[in-house]
């Protein structure tokens, strides 16, 4: 966590947020371009992420998607949120197709994944660790009535 993470979860919290992705996705892909992935929004608000890299179910075109993640021992955890909103990301359907396989770019490293939905009492204690890292993720589980799908990312050898 970095300075700037308190702020980053005040920010997060706002219920308003959310209509405002699309414009937050766009700055974010225009600063790691700029950056040449060097840096990211949840970068600057201290926070672990990482660029998830999934073939189009219906395109077949690799599309990448920068998420919040919270590393757990050897593997990572992720959250199909959207910031609570209505709809399912489509990289989760995108990731359901692919049978979880995908790429992770963190940093400058980039390897491949393997990524298991999780349910359950599974599901339940990774949630509770992801609300160490990020509070917010209660506020969108109470603003949607999907279920906000939990991953975990383990390197394929």
């Amino acid at each position: 966590m970095g300075l700037m993470t308190p702020l980053a979860i005040r920010i997060g919290a706002i219920p308003w947020l959310p209509r405002f992705l699309p414009q937050i996705v766009w700055f974010d892909k225009l600063l790691q371009r700029v950056s040449r992935g060097g840096v990211t929004v949840l970068d600057l608000a201290g926070l672990p992420n990482l660029n998830l890299t999934v073939t189009g179910r219906k395109s077949g075109i690799e599309r990448t998607t920068p998420l919040l993640c919270v590393p757990d021992g050897d593997t990572i955890l992720i959250a199909g949120s959207y910031f609570g909103g209505p709809t399912m990301p489509l990289w989760v359907g995108n990731l359901r197709a692919a049978h979880g396989d995908a790429w992770v770019t963190s940093g400058r490293e980039r390897f491949r994944v393997r990524a298991t939905e999780l349910t359950c009492d599974d599901r339940a204690a990774a949630w509770r660790t992801m609300l160490a890292t990020w509070p917010n993720y209660a506020k969108y589980e109470e603003r949607t009535d999907r279920v906000i799908p939990v991953f975990r990312l383990a390197r394929v050898a």
